[in-house]
């Protein structure tokens, strides 16, 4: 009994204990019997099961999908927030919660993907940032849809190369937008770079339109990651405003291996208003998919098959089904999103509702280990011991046949008076034994064989 020094009250520990041994010791003899083991050994099958099972359960427990997963999208109002909406309200669907941050658009996510302390999971990422950058821990589920780039100018301005840019006033996009990358990169491959004539402003979309339509500046670059449609609508409507022809679509396209040429037919904004009044070359890289490399293989296929759902559809730029697509630029494609590729969703996942899906799909990851390791473990622990069991029943009958040979070849009394002596020990050793159910019979055939050789010696002893 112990007593409590707080309340003065009293309990006993002991009979739990003893309840304890009492209880292992019986699942023992349950083991000793059933699989034919020794004391110890059924302890080491029993220590093999626990230790499994234990191992299955963190398993089970660990393998389980996040419920809340983040994505890092871009400023309110952009493509890429609104595209992450999208996303939200799919994987609520099969009970996931996709937590939405904004930011200044691509760069600052592939800044973010990159930093081990910020908590994030997913963000869009465009084509072309990641270059002599450290993206071992990243991997892409894939290109998702193409991010044009937009230039607008005034129309008073004769524009047919970016080069004559060259002295202007120039909206480049905000920092750690992919607008201001592209933007930079382009005017940097026609001789126009920061610090020099030209004025470089790192405006956010609405000053940039403001202040274009206003004629404070002279062009404004813009991209789905920082701008949104309808600011784009807006200037594409606005009169005295015009889009950048890119007449050299196909030399950018082959000079800088992520962008594409690209097309807006005349008339796809406004056919009414034929706007924009002839087709219109432009260049823009993909958009891809970017995850963390510990991203769970579960939503890897749930986030693919929301691309498939938001961007596998006919568009103003691509063809119907070629989003999501495994375009490598930068970053590898996982082999979580090659497999996805390659042959769908996975059985469970493509016939059965996420939750359920996902939980069969950990009991089975529970079970293999199971029969893996349990099963051929219990075998060699019963096998080990098995054999030695057999070996100290040989030993017995190795002792057993010597003596039974000096029984025929001694005839003296004093040599017959020692044999008996060492049979008997032989046969107190052996009555000694603990011998598990599965090789009663061999013990008991080797008790009737010392009893045989036992007989041998008292008809010598007789006869003499």
């Amino acid at each position: 009994m112990r007593t409590d020094k707080n309340t003065g009250s009293t309990w006993a520990r002991a009979p739990f204990r003893d309840g304890f041994k009492l209880g292992f010791t019986h699942i023992q003899d349950i083991f000793k019997e059933t699989f034919g083991l020794g004391r110890a050994a059924a302890f080491a099958a029993i220590i093999l099961i626990i230790l499994v099972t234990i191992f299955a359960a963190l398993w089970f427990y660990h393998s389980a999908p996040p419920k809340t997963i983040i994505i890092t999208s871009g400023p309110e109002g952009s493509l890429f927030k609104r595209i992450a909406g999208k996303y939200a309200v799919i994987l609520a669907r099969n009970g996931i919660k996709l937590k939405v941050i904004p930011s200044h658009g691509s760069l600052e996510n592939l800044n973010r993907l990159k930093d081990p302390s910020f908590n994030v999971d997913i963000g869009f990422v465009q084509a072309g940032l990641a270059r002599n950058q450290n993206i071992d821990k990243l991997v892409s589920l894939g290109s998702i849809f193409y991010e044009p780039l937009l230039v607008f100018y005034r129309n008073a301005l004769p524009l047919e190369l970016l080069s004559q840019m060259n002295g202007r006033r120039l909206a480049i996009g905000p920092e750690g937008s992919g607008t201001r990358s592209l933007a930079l990169a382009l005017l940097s491959a026609n001789g126009i770079e920061p610090g020099g004539a030209t004025t470089l402003l790192e405006l956010d979309s609405e000053d940039a339109a403001k202040n274009l339509i206003e004629g404070k500046i002279d062009a404004a670059f813009l991209m789905g990651d920082a701008a949104s449609s309808k600011i784009m609508v807006t200037l594409l409507k606005t009169p005295g405003i015009k889009l950048f022809n890119f007449i050299q679509a196909d030399g950018y396209a082959r000079r800088i291996s992520y962008l594409n040429k690209l097309e807006l037919p005349r008339g796809s904004v406004d056919f009414g208003k034929d706007i924009p009044p002839q087709d219109v070359n432009l260049i823009g890289p993909t958009v891809e998919l970017v995850v963390r490399t510990d991203l769970h293989p579960v939503l890897s296929d749930l986030l693919l098959g929301a691309a498939t759902e938001i961007h596998g559809r006919a568009g103003m730029l691509q063809r119907q089904g070629q989003f999501p697509s495994p375009i490598e630029h930068e970053f590898r494609i996982s082999n979580d999103a090659s497999r996805f590729y390659k042959s769908g969703k996975s059985f469970l996942y493509r016939y059965f509702p996420f939750l359920l899906a996902s939980l069969a799909n950990r009991i089975l990851a529970v079970f293999v280990p199971i029969f893996v390791i349990l099963i051929p473990g219990l075998r060699i622990i019963s096998g080990v011991y098995q054999w030695r069991m057999k070996m100290r029943i040989y030993r017995w009958y190795g002792m057993l046949l010597a003596l039974e040979r000096d029984v025929l070849h001694h005839s003296t009394p004093d040599k017959r008076e020692e044999l008996l002596k060492r049979l008997n020990c032989i046969e107190q050793a052996v009555n000694k034994m603990k011998i598990p159910a599965l090789f009663a019979q061999q013990f008991y055939i080797l008790r009737g064989h010392i009893g045989f050789v036992h007989e041998q010696l008292m008809d010598k002893t007789r006869l003499n």
